[in-house]
């Protein structure tokens, strides 16, 4: 009888809206709530027929859609390990619990932003017990080629905050001048000196100690020789000469008083490719880049005057772990107080084809699916993903206003639906009086 179709009808669009309101409420519940993706709900008729002339109502269905593809508004914020995703992408995290549990294979979940700092054992973990993953780095802060479909790789990020680490010296560059004038015939041939600190593999200060010796012509009259002997001596090692080179610079219009050739004495072979030679101080084989022949950017022999111009080295004395940082790249760096930065993990973006098919889970985190799709594993800034952004917390995506229009909207729709009830009771209500 259409008369009972409409009841059902009516109950159904009642169940329909309750529901709504059940997504609107949990929006605005969720509308100070960072990374929070606000749900949705949509209805979707019931078409049952008709035949004999009457209507039969189908009524309305309901379903309810988590959109996770959504993104909020980045606010800042005063910790450098807060972080949110700007653009596709989300970071993978796991379970405070798991790891205590100390299992081999972590669950994987995934979060678009989080608040992370270090808990007692070093973990970056969130308020709400999400610990964030990342693939470790090598000790020479490179990332090995880990599996990108698959969270094998993948470690919970920890952090000893009581850290010493000192980085040995192995890369020198040196740039001086030398005065052209100490070459030529009756020059007093002084020696020039030059010390340059480097640190040892314990990262204790030595001193790489270097001379220049002119070659000065003995004929008066004679033209300038333009020849220097570098020595380079080692103060780990007694002062003892670790390499002897024999410089001589060009005197021509082109390219004037750069070098022109470098014999080796003693010590590693010197490349006139890369400008540069090997030295075996206490700690091991040192590179030391001196320029290429012809360039204006290594030694030169001009002028009349001796000018160190740059002294470049890399390796860092014995420092603490200070603060840490994480970069657009996903990078988590250590920085000490000697000014080193050892970079530590890479935190990957994982992307898939249908983010709105990831299972939603507490403390806005979302779990793959099989309706999610198969997922991938991006550096920060490659392929479809967006980068990283530290300072900053993603906001929810509820939007207030929409969801209190929606909220009136709903309740007139509940209203209507139960008067439609009603109606249908007091038709009902005369169908029984017709007996009387």
């Amino acid at each position: 009888m259409s008369i009972s179709s409409s009841l059902n009808a009516g109950v159904m669009g009642l169940k329909a809206n309750a529901s709504k309101l059940s997504v609107i409420s949990d929006n605005i519940a969720n509308s100070a709530t960072f990374g929070y993706k606000r749900s949705q709900a949509d209805f979707h008729s019931m078409v049952t027929g008709s035949s004999g002339g009457t209507y039969s109502a189908g009524g309305v269905r309901t379903t309810t859609e988590k959109l996770i593809s959504e993104r909020g508004s980045l606010v800042g914020t005063s910790n450098s390990t807060d972080i949110a995703v700007r653009g596709r992408g989300m970071v993978p995290v796991t379970k405070e619990t798991a790891v205590d549990a100390g299992g081999a294979n972590l669950p994987m979940l995934l979060q678009t932003t989080g608040s992370f700092r270090t808990d007692e054992n070093g973990y970056l973990k969130s308020a709400s017990g999400m610990i964030l993953m990342g693939w470790p780095a090598l000790d020479d802060g490179t990332i090995p080629n880990y599996p990108r479909d698959t969270p094998a790789g993948l470690e919970p990020i920890k952090l000893n905050v009581n850290e010493f680490v000192g980085e040995p010296t192995n890369q020198m560059q040196v740039i001086a001048n030398l005065p052209a004038t100490g070459t030529r015939p009756g020059a007093p041939g002084d020696i020039e000196n030059l010390s340059v600190e480097y640190f040892n593999n314990l990262g204790t200060s030595e001193t790489l100690s270097i001379t220049f010796t002119p070659t000065v012509p003995a004929t008066a009259g004679a033209p300038a020789s333009n020849e220097w002997t570098m020595q380079l001596m080692d103060s780990a090692q007694g002062g003892a000469v670790v390499g002897e080179y024999r410089l001589t610079f060009r005197d021509t219009s082109v390219a004037g008083g750069t070098i022109d050739t470098v014999t080796t004495v003693s010590g590693g072979a010197y490349d006139p490719a890369t400008g540069s030679f090997n030295v075996n101080v206490a700690s091991g084989p040192m590179e030391v880049a001196i320029g290429v022949p012809g360039s204006p950017q290594g030694l030169t022999q001009l002028s009349d005057s001796f000018s160190p111009v740059v002294i470049n080295k890399n390796g860092t004395p014995v420092g603490n772990m200070i603060s840490v940082d994480i970069d657009s790249s996903g990078m988590v760096n250590a920085l000490y107080d000697n000014g080193a930065v050892k970079t530590l993990y890479q935190i990957p973006l994982i992307d898939m084809p249908n983010p709105n098919g990831l299972v939603a889970l507490d403390s806005q985190t979302y779990q793959i699916s099989r309706d999610s799709g198969p997922y991938f594993m991006w550096n920060a800034g490659d392929g479809p993903t967006g980068d990283l952004v530290n300072f900053a917390r993603e906001e929810s995506t509820t939007d207030v206003a929409t969801e209190l229009t929606d909220l009136i909207q709903t309740q007139r729709a509940y209203s209507s639906n139960a008067k439609v009830i009603q109606t249908v009771d007091e038709m009902l209500q005369e169908t029984t009086n017709l007996k009387r």
